[in-house]
This record gives C-alpha cells, structure tokens and sequence, in this order.
C-alpha cells in the first residue's frame, strides 16, 4: 500500500512539474512568431490605417532610425527613435505591450512626435522584436531595461537651450512595465508616467488568465509555476507587482483604462489609481476593450494625454 502510495504521489509530483513548465512556456517563452518584424509593419497598418503615409514619409527622409544598445546582461537590445524639432527638450519613451514590438506602437508615437511635438523613443522590451532575449519578463525586469532607455533618450535628445524633459507612456505590458518603473528612483528629468490598461500585478493577472483560459484554480499550479520560474528567470510572479510600485511613485501619472476590458479588467485601474499617491489622473475610455483607447477614440486621447503634459509643473 505504502508503495503504491509513494508512486501515486511521484505521478502526481511529475505531473505538476509538467504542468508547470507547460505554463511557464505558454505565458513567458518569446515566441518569434509574435514578434516577427516583418509582420509587425502589417499590424502596424491594419490597427491604424492611416499610418502608413506617415512612416513612409519619415523613412524616405531617414527620420525615423534604429538604435542598439548593450544591456548590463549583455543582451543588444533595440529601439527607434525619432527626433521633432519642436520639442525644445521634451521626450516621450513609449513602451510597447506583451507578444508584440515597438513597431506595432508606432501610432502613439505618431501622436507623441506630430501633434504633442516631443522626441520620440520606443524600445523592443526584452525577447521582443528585435532585442535579445528567449523570455518574457512581464515589465519586472523590463523596469529595469527601460530606465536605460530614459538615460540613453536624455543623451541622444539633450537640448542646450531647455531642460530635459520625460513621460514614459506604456500600454498593457508596457504599462505594467512603466508602473513598476515608477517606484524606482529616477533622475528628474523623468516627469510623468502614462499607463494605458496595466494589470496590478502578474500574479493576478496569471491568476485570471488560468481561470479564463483553462478553468483552473490558483492553487497549486500558479505556485508551482512561480517557483519554476525563480529558478529559471531569477523572479517570482508575486513580486512582480505593478501596484506595490505606484504606491512608492510620486511623480504625476495618468491613468487610462477601457470599461469594457475583460482581459486586464477595469477594476485593476480603480485598485491601481487608489494605491498611487498624488500626483494622479485618470480617463475611463467608455465601452472600450483591452489597449483599444486610442484606435477608436484618437482624438480624446490625444487630448487627454495632451491636458495631462500641460499639467506637469515646469521644471
């Protein structure tokens, strides 16, 4: 009985430590199909239509140009960058969302670039388009990445004539990955955060997405697969916590959520914005779902992120 026992408990060990690896591939593994930058042009054009002019404009001008740089692991990761001679100092870094590239964003950074007039810097985050990496960090370690982006923006826009001047403005992942950017000491010159439908933490929206996708509970495959991952990528999915690090930010930040949003739920905003300490904003996008703001309602947005620009105090 006792052995029987024993090779039921074995199974069911081995089982879970499948099941675990399975998750962490499906959730985290950088998948080139998702951000092949072939394709990413496409995207590009089908989420925008009108896109397309104005890249192709900037291209034929060689206006809009690659960057690399060599992160502290090693890794060359990406970014294009476009300069406006009217930003006179100010630059937005626009953060892209989970499974996609900086490419597929380039309407925000239309926005930022012709009718904010501010520089404009978009990094590939890790494992993304055409940045190094195998795995996906969720905006945990991305925090970490793009801080070197707002360095390397400050040097490659620095303006002798006015102070430098910084949003960071991420959408989805990229605003889980500008939150938790924002608990982090930060030079001055970084401002102002924009985050567009960001999760409170990638533990709850792990969580949500084993209920949605696969009906399961939490427990024990979350934990399981958490503890996988710490010894696989060096994190536990319950650190990395977007509202544990607004709560430390203290610099102004816009919040932007869809109510209609299933896949990050609306609430996650009203948990985010109550956490954050003042300065703070937020808009509603009404009958909005996930990271669909700005296509179907561009130009309240534009003027929602616009009024909040303005209302940074002048440095």
């Amino acid at each position: 009985m006792k052995k029987l026992l024993y090779a039921v408990v074995a199974l069911m060990a081995v089982a879970l430590l499948g099941a675990s690896v399975f998750m962490m591939n499906f959730s985290l593994r950088a998948d080139a199909r998702h951000t092949d930058v072939d394709n990413a042009w496409g995207q590009l054009y089908q989420r925008v239509p009108d896109m397309q002019p104005w890249v192709d404009s900037l291209l034929a001008e060689g206006l809009l140009r690659d960057t690399f740089v060599v992160m502290p692991t090693g890794e060359r990761h990406h970014a294009l960058f476009l300069r406006a001679d009217s930003a006179h100092g100010r630059t937005a870094v626009v953060v892209h969302g989970y499974k996609d590239s900086c490419v597929k964003f380039l309407y925000l950074g239309r926005m930022y670039h012709r009718d904010l007039g501010y520089n404009l810097l978009m990094p590939d985050l890790h494992g993304h388009g055409l940045s190094e990496g195998n795995d996906i960090q969720m905006g945990w370690k991305d925090r970490l990445d793009v801080m070197r982006w707002t360095e390397v923006a400050e040097q490659l826009f620095r303006d002798s004539l006015a102070p430098s001047r910084m949003v960071v403005h991420g959408v989805s992942m990229g605003a889980a990955t500008t939150m938790c950017l924002s608990g982090e000491e930060l030079p001055a010159y970084v401002e102002g955060f924009v985050a567009d439908c960001g999760y409170t933490s990638v533990w709850d929206e792990f969580r949500l997405q084993l209920k949605e996708q696969f009906s399961l509970p939490a427990f024990p495959l979350l934990y399981t697969t958490s503890l996988l991952n710490r010894l696989v990528h060096g994190w536990w999915f319950g650190e990395a916590s977007p509202i544990r690090q607004v709560a430390r930010c203290h610099r102004p930040m816009l919040f932007i959520h869809g109510d209609a949003d299933t896949f990050v739920p609306y609430w996650m905003m009203d948990s985010l914005y109550a956490a954050k300490p003042c300065p703070k904003e937020k808009w509603t996008a009404p009958g909005i779902t996930h990271a669909r703001a700005y296509q179907d309602c561009p130009d309240v947005y534009t003027e929602k992120v616009r009024a909040f620009l303005e209302s940074l105090p002048p440095r």
